[in-house]
């Protein structure tokens, strides 16, 4: 497996970003090993709330809210998915399945035992990241999980098939600016450059060129069997279940996502879920303060 790295300066002086780097390396399946970045910030004696991005993402996503909920005493890891950010980045499409990703960040998580985990996970990070709970469910106390869902090939819808046909269509994505279509508030430059750090040219940009073709949207996609498992397993989570949705959002709250995750999971149940009017699919760019404010409550703040 050939494995590209992002040089360091590629990151250096990005606004509002000064997190010190963090490296867990985990091992592929024909035995190469891939290091992960992660951001740990706030006191290591607390319970960790673990954020998760998607796609074309970074952790940078998560900026306010590491700051924030450290400032309120949480401990907070922001990882990036391998592929992006800081992380390795294994240069051919085919290096990268939704199983592969699962595992790897199963592997990361057994590798910094983290325990009594508050997960919060959108986009990718939820298609991702619910998915460790079947093997790893013991590891983690609660789960928010903020637009993202689980499909189990029901199909490809007019807006989804619209972005497989456009990413399919190229060699490297214009992902400051992709990311900036997904936010109501407008970025800055300074902002979207910071979304481009990671990938130099296309050729660092296996992970998010494949991740569309990830999707188990159609009924023959690999991905299925292992959504349905998953959700399986989420019908019997009966620990809290947290869905925090953006009002504009049309990839998963104009798609229901959220009543699925409410009408199938037991710890759903009760709980104060929120739609938070004018955010969009990157919700943490639109949202932070309040996601910092629910989270904080959601952890036992």
């Amino acid at each position: 497996m050939e494995v590209l790295r992002t040089p360091d300066e590629r990151f250096a002086g990005l606004p509002d970003w000064d997190f010190a780097p963090h490296y867990r390396t985990v091992t592929a399946a024909d035995g190469t090993e891939l290091r992960f970045h992660f951001v740990d910030e706030g006191p290591r004696d607390a319970a960790p709330i673990l954020l998760l991005h998607g796609n074309p993402s970074w952790s940078y996503l998560h900026r306010h809210m590491v700051r924030g909920l450290a400032d309120l005493g949480h401990r907070v890891l922001a990882l990036d998915l391998m592929g992006m950010g800081r992380s390795d980045k294994p240069a051919a499409r085919s290096d990268y399945t939704l199983a592969g990703h699962v595992d790897w960040m199963g592997q990361w998580l057994e590798a910094e035992d983290l325990t009594g985990v508050t997960l919060y996970c959108q986009d990718w990070g939820g298609l991702t990241g619910l998915q460790l709970l079947p093997d790893h469910g013991d590891r983690f106390d609660r789960v928010l999980a903020s637009n993202t869902g689980i499909p189990v090939g029901e199909g490809v819808n007019r807006f989804m098939q619209q972005w497989l046909d456009f990413s399919q269509s190229v060699s490297e994505l214009p992902i400051g600016s992709l990311v900036a279509g997904g936010t109501s508030r407008d970025l800055s430059p300074e902002e979207q450059a910071a979304y481009d750090a990671p990938f130099p040219d296309g050729t660092y940009q296996a992970s998010p060129l494949q991740f569309p073709l990830l999707i188990p949207l159609q009924p023959d996609n690999p991905g299925v069997p292992q959504s349905k498992a998953t959700w399986a397993y989420l019908a019997t989570w009966e620990k809290p279940f947290l869905t925090v949705f953006g009002s504009e959002d049309a990839i998963a709250y104009q798609a229901g996502a959220h009543r699925r995750f409410q009408d199938v999971v037991p710890g759903a149940q009760g709980q104060p879920h929120e739609v938070i009017a004018g955010a969009d699919h990157f919700i943490q760019e639109d949202a932070s303060p309040r996601l910092v404010e629910i989270l904080h409550s959601f952890a036992g703040g």
